[in-house]
């Protein structure tokens, strides 16, 4: 009798011991992550906040590049050659570019004397004074820069919005799942109890159909509810842009605690979303201003100097048609030099009436940037106004399904024991069936109903640290 009882032990053990490694790989399999976890990893993962990091850094490369623009230009050049220096009286014209060539003495039939010669010259053209053209061209660089960074930080903060957002929406699906679960376990319960009632002749037949059909409606529940948190995962896991297999453990201190602070005093001027438009109008006027002042003169400082090598000699003439070498380094070896300083203004009149257009242009552009922003800063305000109501009804709500929850327990326990002693109906058990899953549907709800109110909240004022500081 002891060996049976010991055997028996050692099975339970070993099936408890079974369960409980299942258990924990099952969890190790989940990887548990918090919402501040989550919105660090989808600001670093997602493809378009990199693609703004990058904008930022092509508009910073174009700064310096514009900075750039006031070096002067310096041009060297070699040039060594080998030919004939034969020359003719009469008019001629270069074809396609403009050539430069060395000429000789004329001679009265062709000469095929040849020798080396050589040009060396450095060329200088700096554009030292634009009458702040250059400076309004580098302050649209800048507010290029400038525009590009407020799109990063408004890209942020509607990515940090979104994952906000799916992450609690991810955790009333799976909440969902867990209430489906428990009607499903009552449900059957329910069927049980039925089934043993209608065999020992205690309830009608048709009772057991009402909890067949109620064990069948609670499957279908919990299949679409599984369905929909598959559908609210997946979307999350985009914007992570991580493993879709994965499969994330949620806080749900959120079914437990409320937010504690809900206003702010941030405007919604300082909201990201309406920062960048605003960028967009600056960059506008910077571009009108530079193109009004990219009609300005420019004054130009140059210098040239240049030095020649020729194998030619100084007598070379047809009566003394054997004055040249055909040495190469006497013929490279620089012998005259000659140089030029200077400066000029320049201005091109006629781009006054070709400017003044495209200002207009911009000016336009301007003003539909204005009444874009007009329209953002409405939107949100209206957003920040609804999201009061929003948390106001959402807190009535938080308050009030308490109530509704014990009732629904209450009303639930003692259906079901005044059912399985034969004084209440199965459909009077089935409407308190209802009642309870409903109650545990809406206190379920009731909480995520309040931190998503704080979010639009948040999303609207663009005071995102009234949200993420009351959060994991």
């Amino acid at each position: 009798m002891m060996n049976i009882l010991n055997k028996k032990f050692r099975i339970k053990a070993f099936i408890l011991f079974a369960l409980l490694v299942i258990t924990v790989q099952t969890i190790n399999a989940q990887q548990y992550l918090l919402l501040s976890d989550a919105i660090k990893t989808g600001l670093q993962n997602y493809q378009s906040i990199k693609a703004k990091q990058d904008y930022i850094k092509s508009s910073q490369a174009l700064v310096k590049n514009t900075r750039n623009e006031y070096l002067p230009n310096v041009l060297a050049g070699i040039q060594q050659a080998y030919g004939t220096v034969n020359s003719q009286f009469g008019p001629l014209s270069g074809y396609g570019a403009a050539g430069v060539a060395s000429s000789g003495p004329v001679f009265a039939n062709q000469s095929w004397n040849a020798a080396f010669g050589a040009t060396y010259l450095v060329n200088t053209n700096w554009e030292v004074y634009s009458f702040g053209r250059l400076t309004s061209e580098i302050k649209l660089s800048q507010a290029q820069v400038t525009k590009d960074s407020a799109d990063l930080v408004q890209e942020e903060f509607i990515q940090s919005v979104k994952i906000s957002g799916a992450y609690l929406n991810l955790l009333i699906a799976q909440r969902l799942i867990e209430n489906a679960d428990s009607n499903l376990i009552r449900a059957e319960s329910v069927q049980q109890s039925v089934l043993a009632r209608t065999k020992s002749g205690l309830n009608a037949g048709v009772d057991s159909s009402i909890a067949n059909a109620d064990v069948s409606s609670a499957r279908l529940t919990l299949i679409t509810a599984n369905d929909n948190a598959q559908q609210v995962s997946n979307q999350l896991i985009q914007l992570l842009n991580a493993d879709a297999s994965g499969n994330y453990l949620l806080d749900t201190t959120f079914f437990k605690m409320i937010p504690t602070q809900t206003n702010t005093t941030v405007d919604v001027t300082n909201n990201p979303q309406v920062k960048f438009y605003q960028t967009r109008i600056d960059q506008s006027k910077q571009a009108t201003s530079y193109l009004k002042k990219s009609i300005l003169p420019g004054v130009n400082l140059f210098g040239i100097y240049q030095t020649r090598a020729s194998g030619f000699d100084d007598n070379y003439t047809p009566s003394v048609a054997g004055a040249y070498t055909e040495n190469y380094f006497n013929g490279i070896n620089p012998t005259r030099s000659n140089y030029a300083l200077g400066f000029s203004l320049s201005w091109n009149i006629l781009s006054i009436k070709k400017v003044k257009e495209q200002a207009n242009a911009q000016n336009f552009l301007t003003q539909a940037y204005q009444n874009e922003y007009d329209l953002i800063s409405t939107q949100l305000k209206d957003e920040s106004v609804f999201a009061d109501q929003r948390i106001m009804n959402s807190m009535q709500s938080y308050h009030e399904v308490p109530t509704e929850l014990k009732a629904a327990s209450d009303a639930y326990l003692q259906k079901s024991v005044l059912y399985k002693n034969g004084l209440s109906t199965i459909v009077d058990l089935q409407q308190a069936m209802y009642a309870l899953n409903k109650a545990e549907t809406d206190a379920s709800i009731a909480y995520i109903n309040v931190w998503q109110a704080l979010l639009l909240k948040a999303a609207a004022t663009g005071d995102f640290n009234l949200f993420l500081n009351q959060v994991r």
